[in-house]
């Protein structure tokens, strides 16, 4: 079975290597550099526009087509490509959302090019096969109103197939949040990279068939990039590598704390650590609860929990907060094993054991932690903000660790400003104990040496690709058991 694309719920087109999302002001700044390299910003615009005409003729090569225009250089896409189908003999019709004297600079020459005629008003959505949106761009940072709004939602209402120029108007770039009123696109043309609001939610369920299209931007113009799709070409090379004589001492000693009531949570995270490769995995556990422990597990080791578990140097890795309870108990141990300043997976209860005191956590955090909050964790110590992106790499900044926001569309940030976005995870993924797995093969990961961004990357990969081989019905056991065969592909790549 050939790998589940990176893309299995969403719907780009596969490319090798790393793929970088730029926000909307990167792109303007790329788009402002161009020219320096001999790239006009007319010539851009054309490219994109061709690229908008092939798209409306691949998918809707018969009909008429309608234009929606705004007064930027989305709208000024629209015309050109507007211009392109009508010489190559498609009934075509612009309406403007502005008046024409509105418009400026390359939007303006962008008129020039459209031979036809105006619509002096909005003709009705169901007379066309495809309405092509270029009424907004990806810069958007306020809510859509007035007329441009009530367009937006009768388009929206009209259920006739949208093709979006960029983004669907209505659509922040930057954030997948929608702006007050978005109309949901059949598909979206992109061009140069695509933008983080093509896949984080809700977004990337709004852009529909998402289509990249190269413009010609000078390589020199590219912006240097900060964030990414979460692929293996991003830290494929940092995965640990097994030699002839490897045993379980080189390959690092993980030890997972375990609670006294939950203890499947705990359980669960410390054979996902065995299956991430840690060559040994031990579990410190209330003696209240050390038969239960004990004789659930075969080949995981398990010891009583008392003051000596920090002392132990052969420790490469620690995992707390899986089924560890609330409370000072908790928040105790958490900031005795950081305090080692070994590498140390926080999860669950023992990030929100410190709702009250998030500074002391922060301070007691390195970089060789990792954080794996869901949503209403994250809120418990963190600010919340409906950017997740900006959200994770503001979090990751203030406590001086690598940040997992974990959801659909997970986003894995690091205190330097670097952050992943998952873009893999099917919807079974989400079930009771799934995230003690991913914590528990994140700390595997750790005790083998990877750094932690790359770990952190590599683990929510394997996690989603592990769901996707099992399919529907997948309970947290089900992970476990097919990730040697996510290995065995992961490591036969080149």
């Amino acid at each position: 079975m050939p790998f589940v694309s990176q893309y299995g719920f969403l719907p780009l087109s596969a490319a090798p290597g790393k793929q970088a999302l730029y926000s909307p002001a990167q792109c303007a700044s790329m788009d402002a550099a161009a020219p320096a390299f001999g790239v006009s910003i007319e010539q851009l615009m054309q490219a994109a526009a061709s690229a908008v005409a092939r798209t409306v003729q691949r998918h809707w090569p018969q009909g008429a087509v309608l234009f929606l225009c705004g007064p930027g250089n989305n709208g000024g896409d629209a015309l050109v490509a507007a211009q392109i189908l009508r010489e190559q003999g498609r009934v075509v019709s612009v309406f403007s959302l502005v008046d024409p004297s509105v418009r400026q600079g390359t939007a303006a020459w962008a008129q020039t090019q459209w031979q036809g005629r105006w619509e002096s008003q909005c003709p009705d959505f169901r007379r066309f096969s495809v309405v092509v949106d270029g009424l907004l761009g990806a810069g958007l940072d306020r809510d859509v109103e007035g007329e441009t709004a009530a367009l937006i939602q009768a388009l929206a209402a009209s259920k006739v197939p949208v093709c979006a120029i960029d983004v669907p108007s209505g659509l922040d770039g930057a954030s997948g949040q929608v702006r007050g009123v978005v109309a949901p696109a059949t598909v979206t043309v992109s061009f140069v990279r695509y933008k983080p609001g093509h896949v984080l939610y809700p977004g990337r369920a709004l852009c529909g068939k998402l289509e990249l299209a190269e413009i010609g931007m000078p390589a020199p113009a590219l912006q240097e990039a900060n964030t990414w799709l979460n692929e293996p070409a991003l830290w494929h090379a940092h995965l640990p590598q097994l030699g002839a004589q490897s045993h379980k001492y080189t390959r690092g000693h993980a030890l997972v704390v375990g609670g006294e009531r939950m203890t499947g949570a705990s359980r669960l995270a410390a054979r996902a650590a065995q299956r991430a490769g840690a060559g040994l995995v031990s579990m410190a556990v209330p003696p209240s609860v050390w038969s239960v422990y004990a004789g659930a597990l075969d080949s995981i080791m398990v010891a009583p929990l008392d003051n000596t578990l920090t002392t132990d140097e052969r420790i490469r890795a620690w995992l707390v907060g899986p089924g560890a309870g609330l409370g000072e108990e908790t928040r105790r141990l958490t900031l005795a094993l950081l305090a080692t300043g070994r590498p140390c997976v926080l999860d669950a209860d023992a990030i929100s054991s410190f709702a009250a005191q998030p500074q002391e956590l922060w301070d007691a955090l390195h970089e060789q932690c990792v954080l794996t909050p869901h949503a209403g964790e994250f809120a418990r110590v963190f600010e919340e903000a409906p950017d997740r992106l900006e959200a994770a790499r503001l979090a990751a900044t203030q406590c001086g660790a690598v940040l997992v926001l974990k959801g659909a569309d997970t986003v894995i940030a690091a205190p330097d400003g670097r952050a992943l976005i998952n873009a893999c995870a099917p919807p079974w993924l989400a079930t009771g104990g799934s995230g003690d797995v991913l914590a528990g093969l994140v700390c595997g990961l750790l005790t083998q040496g990877m750094p932690a961004f790359e770990a952190a990357g590599a683990a929510v990969w394997l996690h989603s690709q592990a769901a996707l081989e099992f399919g529907p019905g997948l309970i947290p056991e089900d992970l476990i058991e097919v990730l040697p065969r996510v290995w065995q592909r992961l490591l036969s790549r080149a």
